[in-house]
């Protein structure tokens, strides 16, 4: 078994290999695009299912804030919030686009030979077995011996990785090789890549607070969203979103060797755990939610305004705020979280009362019946020739636009203008019907004053 020294530390020959492109995982689709495009598909269907929650108030029990703070206390409009994300993402998509034009084509073939490599590897550290179970008093020979017959893998490796077949790689050592070119490796570049991001972000967002320029030229943008939902995960300032995002995880990336396909998880891992921190719903049952201490409920104390100068951290974990000390430590903040709910209910109550309040703004009125009552009548006072009916009509079109005109801005709608020189009386009864029924909640009260 042991015949010589040379033998004994012989390494077996690499296999051979022949590199071709890798195919796609859907055909059509290259591998770099459905890098690109996986995160925003991610991005839209985990905000859409939180969008509905919002929307039917599931789940309400779990909810960081009500619905009428979302309403009442955010300075943005989900409008503008759709619109820059999406710009975002464009950007983004460009941005990867560019990078990968400039990379050589991603190739396969090669997986056997690095398995190898590293099962070699292992056989080199069985060198220095026998010399490690030496300081711990273990004869490794005379072990080596014992195993022989039953188990002569183990008996080679205690031997120092001699072996009957020194040019062939032992099982467990090929097994020991897969594990790490296909688990640890991945699992280190993963690790690295999330400290990158999250060391990245951690000072870059911190800057943005900390610099008064900063803060109001690009990151009060985001900050617009005191209350957050899920698809404003990623409501920044154009500016921002490179620097913060693209530019952050792009980094990583590179620095860490990734393949596409492993890039396709890291993005898509990172957008799936950031609209996770805004989704605004503290789920006991959400791994995301105890993963990491970063999560919704964390994340959403650096959007009010009083802990908008603490917990800096995201997307992954929390050791920066920790080590520098800017994790939020007032302690209990329920109270707090109560005050802003009861402040946002008293804004929609009065909105509401003084809606209710506004006879050309019933929300009461029934607008089809309305429209038809009216129309009826109007058609009956115009036929009046003797007492002037288009002339009444006509004033009381009038007095309706004045009305509106004194209502809040907010509730005023556009109304049509009547020219009385020039028009026919059908004309005039065409204008004056159309003008009513475009208009819905700015005609009669539903009891018939006028």
């Amino acid at each position: 078994m042991f015949s010589n020294a040379t033998e004994a530390f012989e390494l077996p020959p690499l296999p051979s290999y022949v590199l071709t492109p890798r195919p796609p995982i859907i055909s059509g689709v290259s591998d770099t695009l459905l890098q690109l495009l996986l995160p925003v598909i991610a991005y839209w269907v985990q905000s859409l299912a939180f969008h509905f929650l919002d929307t039917y108030d599931l789940f309400s029990q779990y909810r960081l804030h009500t619905p009428a703070e979302v309403l009442k206390r955010n300075h943005v409009t989900r409008y503008e919030v759709v619109r820059a994300v999406i710009i975002q993402q464009i950007l983004q998509t460009a941005t990867g686009l560019l990078i990968a034009a400039m990379d050589p084509i991603e190739m396969t073939g090669k997986q056997a030979y690095d398995v190898a490599v590293w099962a070699r590897r292992v056989r080199l550290g069985t060198r220095y077995l026998p010399q490690a179970l030496s300081l711990i008093g273990i004869n490794s020979t005379q072990l080596a011996s014992h195993f022989h017959d039953s188990h002569p893998q183990i008996a080679g490796a205690l031997a120092g990785g001699v072996y009957s077949e020194p040019l062939a790689l032992q099982d467990w050592e090929l097994s020991i090789g897969n594990a790490i070119y296909w688990l640890l490796i991945p699992a280190v570049q993963f690790g690295v890549a999330i400290f990158i991001v999250d060391t990245w972000q951690y000072f870059l967002h911190r800057a943005m607070h900390m610099n008064k320029w900063l803060y109001t030229t690009l990151h009060s943008h985001h900050h617009r969203l005191y209350v957050p939902y899920a698809f404003g995960a990623l409501y920044n300032h154009p500016v921002e979103g490179f620097l913060l995002d693209t530019l952050g995880t792009g980094i990583a990336y590179m620095v860490t060797g990734m393949t596409i396909r492993q890039g396709m998880w890291f993005f898509t891992c990172s957008t799936i755990k950031t609209v996770d921190d805004h989704c605004g719903y503290a789920f006991p049952w959400d791994p995301l939610q105890h993963i990491t201490s970063n999560n919704a409920t964390y994340h959403d104390v650096h959007h009010q305004s009083w802990g908008i100068k603490t917990n800096f951290s995201q997307p992954f974990f929390t050791f920066w705020d920790r080590f520098l000390g800017t994790t939020w430590t007032g302690g209990d903040v329920s109270a707090r979280y109560e005050r802003s709910r009861i402040a946002a209910q008293k804004k929609v109550d009065a909105d509401a009362s003084a809606i209710a309040s506004s006879v050309i703004n019933s929300p009461t009125t029934d607008v089809k019946k309305a429209s038809q009552q009216v129309a009826s009548s109007q058609r009956q006072v115009m036929e009046d020739k003797v007492e002037s009916g288009p002339q009444i009509v006509q004033e009381e079109v009038v007095e309706e636009k004045d009305a509106i005109q004194r209502l809040p801005k907010i509730t005023r709608r556009k109304t049509g203008s009547i020219d009385p020189k020039g028009d026919s009386l059908r004309n005039l009864r065409d204008r004056v019907a159309g003008s009513l029924h475009g208009r819905s909640t700015a005609i009669l009260h539903a009891d018939g004053v006028h």
